[in-house]
C-alpha cells in the first residue's frame, strides 16, 4: 500500500481545520458531526492550538488501482504556535496551503509557507471560501505567486497547482466554472503531486518523534515518522540524541493511524507515521534506530521565544480559597510536565521564589495557564516582559511585522497609535471600503495594544502578527495613559460607592463582590494610580433633599479575562489566577509599601 503524508498549513481562520474534517467525513474516517478541534479551549476560540494526526484511504475511481493511505495532519494556525508547524513539517512529504479567497495571503500564511520551502516541499495551493460575497480568486493567486517569488521559491515550487474550495460545504474545483460535489478534484490532485513515501524496509530502522501524547496506562508516547526499515512490538530500540548521546528502550505497543482513531499494529513500515509506546523519557527531535552507527536525523530547530513572565505562587489574601493545587512544589511540576511536550516554551526553574516562563507570545502564554486553572491550579503571573538580547555592546529586541485591515475610516486612529509605539509603515494600500497597512513594529509597542485596538475600530479591525527577528532596541515607549484604581480596604463592593466611582474610569468590578486591600478595581482615565474606597455605603440621615434617591444605573463592569488582564497590567501588578477568579492586585498591597517601594525605585 503506497503511502502519502501531508500537513494542512493556513493562517488562523482560512479554512485548514475545516478541509482537514471534509476529507475526513467525505472517505468515511468520522462521523458527520466530527470536528478536528476536539481540545475545550479550541471550540472556544475557534482556533487550532495543538497539531493532530488522522489519515484516510482513497481507492481511484472505478476501483481500479492501488489503495493509498495519506497521513494528514492538522496544524495551528497562530504564530505563537510556530514550534508546533515547524516538528510537524519534518515528517510530512508535502503541504496543502490554504488561502482565504478574500483576505488573500496573511502573516501566517508567510511564515508557515516560509518553512515550508525552506525545506524543500512542494506546496499544493487551496483557495477557499470562494462562495465569500467578496471573493476575489484571481487577485489571490497572483499574491500567492509573488508570495512564493518573495520567499525565494524554486522553479518546482513555483510551478503549484491551485484548487478552488469551499471546505466548509466539503466541495473542491479546478476551475471555478466546475460543477464540483466533494473533494474528489483535491484528492486527485494530491495523488498526482505528492509521490508516495519512500519505502525502504530492507535498511536498518530510523525513526524520528516529533509529536509527544501521553496515555494514563501506558504512559508517555511518541508520534514519528519512519524514514527507513521496520518496527515491530517487542524491538529493543536505541533512542540517539542530535548531540549523538544514546540509551536503550524498548517497544511495548505500536499504533498506526486509521482516521482520527489509534489502530493497534505488531508492526509498522518505513513511509508511515506511528505511535510507539514503552519509551518513557523519549523526547521530539530524537532518532529512533537498532544499530548504534545509526546517523542520527537533523535536530528539530525551533523558533527562539520573544516574552518572558513570572508565574508565583499566589500570596493574596484570597490566596488558596479556590485553588486545589496551589504550593511552589505542584507549580514547578505542572511546569516540567508542560516542557515535555511544549518545544515553543522554555522555564528557568533555579529560583525557589518564582519561576521565570519564556514563551512565543501572550496567546502562547495565555494557554498554558488557562489549562492550569482548568486544572485545578492557582498562582499569580507578572507583567509580560520582551527578551532584550545584547550583540556587539548593543541591545536588541525582538519586532513583528503586522498586518491590519481596517475600515478606511479608522486607518488615521490605527496609524496613530502605532506610530507612539515606535511602529514604521511599510506598505499602505486601500481595497473598496477597506484599508490594509502593514507596520514593522517592536513587540514591547504591541504589548497591551489589542483591546485598544478593539475599541478604535468598533471591532471591525483584523490585527495579525508574525514575529520578523531582534532588531535594534528603539529605547521607551510610551504606552499605559491610564492608571490603576486600587481598593485601600477589604469588604464587598457597595454600588453607592461605585455610582461615584465610574465618573473616574473603567471598573472591572460590579456590586456586591469581595475585594481587598491593593486589589486593582478599575483604571483612572486621568493616567495616575488612585486609592479608593470600593465598599463605602450610604450614610443613613432623617434629612431628604430633592434627587437623593435617584437609583443608582451602574455602567456593567469590564469583564477581566486572562488576555486582557496580561494586556492592561501595569509593570508593578500582579495578574491573580484562580480556577473561579482572575483578580488585577498591587504588587505591595498597602499604600505605605508603595510609596516606600516608589522611594526606592527612584533613588
Amino acid at each position: 500500500m503506497e503511502i502519502r503524508n501531508i500537513a494542512i498549513i493556513a493562517h488562523v481562520d482560512h479554512g485548514k481545520t475545516a478541509l482537514t474534517d471534509a476529507l475526513l467525513k467525505q472517505t468515511g474516517m468520522v462521523a458527520e458531526d466530527f470536528s478536528m478541534d476536539t481540545n475545550a479551549l479550541e471550540k472556544e476560540r475557534g482556533i487550532t492550538i495543538y497539531s493532530k494526526n488522522g489519515s484516510f484511504f482513497y481507492t481511484p475511481a472505478g476501483g481500479h488501482g492501488k489503495i493509498s493511505k495519506i497521513n494528514i495532519v492538522d496544524t495551528p494556525g497562530h504564530a505563537d504556535f510556530g514550534s508546533e508547524v515547524e516538528r510537524v513539517l519534518r515528517s510530512i512529504d508535502s503541504v496543502v496551503l490554504v488561502v482565504d479567497a478574500q483576505e488573500g495571503p496573511m502573516p501566517q500564511t508567510r511564515f508557515v509557507l516560509k518553512k515550508s520551502l525552506e525545506l524543500g516541499l512542494r506546496p499544493i495551493v487551496v483557495i477557499n471560501k470562494i462562495d465569500k460575497p467578496a471573493a476575489r480568486p484571481d487577485w489571490v493567486q497572483e499574491e500567492i505567486y509573488e508570495l512564493f517569488l518573495d520567499l525565494g521559491a524554486d522553479d518546482d515550487q513555483l510551478d503549484f497547482p491551485v484548487v478552488y474550495a469551499i471546505a466548509r460545504e466539503g466541495i473542491a474545483k479546478l476551475d471555478l466554472d466546475d460543477n464540483s460535489v466533494d473533494l474528489t478534484p483535491l484528492i486527485e490532485v494530491i495523488m498526482a503531486k505528492v509521490k508516495p513515501a519512500k519505502a525502504d524496509i530492507s535498511a536498518p530502522l530510523k525513526m524520528q518523534s516529533f509529536n509527544l501524547a501521553y496515555d494514563d496506562y501506558l504512559g508517555r508516547l511518541a508520534i514519528g515518522r519512519i524514514y527507513e526499515g521496520t518496527i515491530k512490538v517487542g524491538d529493543s530500540v536505541i533512542i540517539k540524541q542530535p548531540t549523538g548521546e544514546s540509551r536503550n528502550g524498548k517497544v511495548t505497543k505500536l499504533f498506526s493511524f486509521k482516521g482520527l482513531a489509534r489502530e493497534e499494529v505488531s508492526e509498522a513500515q518505513a513511509g508511515d507515521i506511528v505511535m510507539v509506546a514503552g519509551l518513557p523519557d523519549i523526547y521530539i527531535g530524537e532518532t529512533i534506530c537498532m544499530s548504534p552507527d545509526t546517523e542520527t536525523l537533523p535536530a528539530i530547530s525551533i523558533d527562539e521565544p520573544t516574552i518572558c513572565l513570572d508565574f508565583l505562587v499566589n500570596n493574596s489574601p484570597f490566596g488558596g480559597k479556590e485553588g486545589k493545587l496551589v504550593t511552589s512544589k505542584q507549580i514547578k511540576e505542572r511546569l516540567e510536565k508542560e516542557l515535555e511536550v511544549n518545544v515553543g516554551l522554555k522555564v528557568d526553574l533555579s529560583s525557589s521564589e518564582f519561576f521565570k516562563v519564556y514563551g512565543r507570545g501572550e496567546l502562547h502564554i495565555a494557554i498554558l495557564i488557562e489549562n492550569m486553572r482548568r486544572e485545578g491550579f492557582e498562582l499569580q503571573v507578572s507583567q509580560p516582559q520582551v527578551i532584550i538580547k545584547e550583540d556587539g555592546g548593543h541591545k536588541l529586541e525582538p519586532f513583528e511585522e503586522a498586518t491590519i485591515d481596517v475600515p478606511t475610516e479608522y486607518s488615521g486612529i490605527v496609524i496613530e497609535k502605532m506610530s507612539k509605539r515606535k511602529g514604521s509603515i511599510v506598505n499602505m494600500e486601500q481595497i473598496g471600503s477597506q484599508t490594509r497597512i502593514i507596520f514593522e513594529v517592536p513587540t514591547r509597542g504591541l504589548l497591551g495594544y489589542r483591546g485598544e485596538f478593539t475599541i478604535d475600530t468598533r471591532g471591525e479591525g483584523i490585527l495579525c502578527t508574525r514575529v520578523i527577528g531582534f532588531r535594534k532596541y528603539v529605547g521607551a515607549i510610551e504606552k499605559r495613559d491610564t492608571g490603576s484604581m486600587i481598593s485601600m480596604t477589604g469588604g464587598k463592593t457597595a454600588a453607592y460607592a461605585l455610582d461615584n466611582l465610574q465618573t473616574r474610569g473603567v471598573l472591572y468590578v460590579g456590586p456586591i463582590i469581595e475585594v481587598y486591600e491593593g486589589m486593582v478595581i478599575g483604571n483612572v482615565a486621568k493616567g495616575n494610580d488612585m486609592t479608593v474606597n470600593p465598599v463605602k455605603g450610604k450614610n443613613l440621615t432623617n434629612m431628604r433633599s430633592s434627587g437623593a434617591d435617584d437609583a443608582i444605573r451602574l455602567t456593567p463592569a469590564w469583564e477581566l479575562t486572562l488576555e486582557r488582564g496580561l494586556e492592561i497590567m501595569a509593570e508593578d501588578e500582579y495578574l491573580e489566577i484562580t480556577p473561579k477568579s482572575i483578580r488585577l492586585r498591587k504588587q505591595k498591597l498597602t499604600e505605605t509599601d508603595r510609596i516606600r517601594s516608589g522611594r526606592k525605585s527612584s533613588t
